[in-house]
């Protein structure tokens, strides 16, 4: 049996949290390194394109030079993508499901053309179609999918822990193995856990020593090596409410204890954590949770 990873908050001196957040592509993907920089980022999430369009804009070559010139001079990395919202690979709709394909495809064609090494994703809703079926649905699409991306560069997707609202899959560390499991291509499946997911599906990281047993639990049903990024969000709505409304860094149902253990974990001191908490043009919210994460750190 596999050992459960050990619950040690002491960082190695030298050892430096990647912290980010979610920045914007208006006017080009290239931009959001600027924008990174100017709020402190060491590592960023971007969509690749519209969230909320199927379309995608081609990308010029001028704007991938710009985007690889404008990550080498500011110096954050990794960046992470985040794919489009309309996308749910267990659609039951059968035209909407292969729209979903057709277009997650096109997102991992555009990470690699910018050497985006993550693409997180939601798994899908089963609309009623029942969990099992919504699961072994988005499985055969994913397989499918990296199959047919197979070259050298092609981004790992990242299945991101869901709060569970609606018929959302994913709200239990089960059912991202259950479809990493039917996967062929392994090692191109990770995960990325969102705090505020999580509470709201159920997992108690507030409550004394909540979080050493909830990465216990993930590390025995996943496996803690394939945490790959970490959403830090505070959530509007109560543990196990199965809503999905993210807040700023202690301000929500969380509370700060939570995030200041995740600050000083040794072992996910190499896993890049970004916001996606609320924010203003001006990303004044960002620029504050940040150096309030900061502080955290001992």
């Amino acid at each position: 049996m596999r050992k459960r990873c050990s619950i040690i908050i002491i960082k190695e001196k030298g050892e430096t949290m990647r912290l980010g957040a979610h920045m914007s592509i208006a006017g080009g993907v290239d931009n959001a390194f600027m924008d990174g920089k100017k709020v402190g980022c060491d590592t960023i999430q971007i969509f690749t394109k519209s969230s909320n369009q199927w379309r995608a804009r081609p990308l010029g070559d001028e704007e991938i030079e710009r985007f690889k010139k404008n990550q080498i001079g500011t110096g954050i990395s990794p960046v992470i993508a985040h794919d489009s919202y309309l996308i749910n690979l267990c659609s039951p709709d059968r035209e909407k499901q292969k729209m979903s394909v057709e277009s997650f495809a096109v997102e991992l064609s555009r990470c690699r053309t910018l050497g985006i090494p993550f693409l997180v994703m939601h798994p899908g809703s089963h609309l009623g179609e029942g969990e099992e079926w919504g699961m072994k649905t988005i499985a055969e699409n994913l397989a499918r999918l990296l199959v047919e991306d197979k070259s050298d560069g092609g981004a790992m997707v990242l299945l991101e822990t869901t709060a569970g609202q609606g018929s959302n899959l994913g709200y239990r560390f089960e059912q991202l193995r259950f479809i990493m499991d039917l996967v062929a291509f392994n090692e191109r499946i990770g995960v990325c856990l969102d705090t505020a997911h999580i509470f709201a599906a159920g997992y108690d990281i507030k409550a004394p020593g909540g979080f050493d047993k909830v990465l216990d639990e993930f590390d025995r049903v996943i496996d803690i090596k394939s945490l790959k990024a970490v959403h830090l969000n505070d959530s509007k709505k109560a543990c196990g409410s199965r809503v999905d409304r993210h807040e700023l860094i202690g301000k929500g149902e969380i509370g700060i204890e939570p995030f200041r253990y995740l600050m000083n974990k040794r072992e996910l001191a190499s896993v890049p954590m970004i916001l996606e908490t609320p924010k203003d043009k001006d990303y004044t919210e960002d620029i504050e949770n940040l150096a309030l994460l900061r502080s955290l750190i001992e």
